[in-house]
């Protein structure tokens, strides 16, 4: 594997897992307030998205346009400033909405630049490693967020804007290479010519929707959880819950480990497996009523969404660096996935407000990614020398 992809594994598994501290700091914030809304934990999460989907036109062709690298360097500095406004006790929903836009903007050039850092052969295996490392950040952020927070929360946000500013320093022994020229235009109507082009084909419809599905579910899960275990394993503060879905984090990476060798971008079909398998043990998870049973589920879980996430990552870069660009293929993917999981979190939210449990909430949630991944299949040839024969 190229040497210069350590530099890279590193600064992300920083910036995310700082990204995820920063988010159960706010929520121990949230949680030590008295009277606190019910709509103020699931609004913090929307409102961090809603800078992927307003900024996916501008980010896709600013990490194409410029070095990656330094556009990793950029996000980086504008989530610790967001972390400062924290700090500050700027209104908690405005300031970690600044760390969503430094997020959008670090997202595109940190999975873009992996064309650039591997070939064909490497990138599903590069992105494997990326998976798993992302995945561990998010739910090692969690936990050490988390508990932190519960010791102090001043302690917890100077940590995490110091951890921003060491993985923007880390970027930069990232090479340097010479960027995509762009075509010129109203970045509105080239984003929506780029949607036009990529789902004209099975393949990349399938590479942008399948990653949209997937992070629907998993923002789902997570919020979901968040009410689940409380009511059911009667935990108690949010390290307990941050906890168990460290269990996910052991899944995820048993798949992406062993995903390489099961589904190669030749065979991106098989993704579907993993996928329905996933939906079931959504479904299972709202039988278990013992804290054990359930971190089994959450690993079963979580290898499950590894093997279904990573291939599809691996063929939406190869396909956008072979067209619009790598960058801009990740951006389009962002839009997506992130208008699917305000979607679902907000569903979420509105079946809360109506009192409807979150047991009912993880069986309705199964069922509708089983239906999703089906609908998603259609047309999807076995392998790439495979052709669509119309009807």
């Amino acid at each position: 594997m190229n040497k210069a992809f350590y530099p890279l594994l590193i600064a992300q598994f920083l910036s995310v897992f700082a990204d995820n501290m920063i988010l159960f700091t706010v929520i121990a914030m949230v949680l030590k307030l008295e009277h606190a809304p019910s709509w103020y934990v699931p609004a913090l999460q929307s409102l961090f998205l809603v800078a992927f989907v307003l900024l996916a036109p501008w980010v896709g062709g600013f990490a194409d346009k410029y070095p990656k690298p330094r556009v990793l360097l950029a996000g980086n500095l504008i989530k610790a400033i967001g972390g400062g406004l924290l700090f500050l006790q700027v209104e908690p929903l405005i300031a970690y909405c600044l760390v969503g836009v430094g997020a959008a903007i670090y997202s595109p050039a940190k999975y873009g630049i992996l064309p650039e850092l591997a070939g064909h052969q490497q990138l599903v295996k590069v992105n494997s490693w990326i998976e798993s490392s992302t995945i561990l950040a998010i739910l090692t952020g969690m936990s050490v967020g988390a508990s932190l927070a519960d010791y102090s929360i001043s302690v917890a946000l100077l940590t995490t804007i110091g951890l921003f500013l060491l993985s923007a320093l880390i970027t930069l022994f990232l090479p340097i290479k010479a960027p995509k020229i762009l075509p010129a235009g109203w970045k509105i109507v080239l984003f929506y010519h780029e949607i036009c082009s990529f789902f004209a084909e099975p393949r990349p419809r399938f590479a942008v929707l399948g990653g949209s599905l997937f992070w629907a579910a998993a923002a789902s899960v997570r919020v979901i959880i968040i009410a689940w275990a409380p009511l059911v394993l009667l935990t108690k503060d949010t390290s307990d819950i941050a906890n168990l879905t460290l269990f996910l984090a052991l899944g995820i990476v048993v798949g992406a480990a062993v995903v390489p060798v099961l589904i190669p971008l030749e065979h991106l079909r098989r993704a579907r497996y993993p996928a329905y398998m996933m939906g079931l043990l959504i479904i299972a998870l709202g039988f278990t009523n013992t804290e054990w049973s359930a971190r089994a589920v959450l690993f079963c879980m979580g290898a499950a969404g590894g093997m279904f996430i990573v291939p599809i990552n691996a063929a939406l870069q190869e396909l956008g660096q072979e067209s619009i660009g790598s960058g801009g293929a990740v951006a389009m993917q962002n839009f997506f996935q992130n208008v699917a999981m305000l979607l679902s979190v907000g569903l979420y939210t509105l079946a809360a407000a109506q009192h409807i449990d979150p047991v009912t909430a993880l069986w309705g949630l199964g069922v509708l990614l089983i239906l999703a991944t089906l609908l998603l299949m259609w047309r999807l040839p076995e392998s790439v020398t495979q052709k669509i024969t119309p009807k």
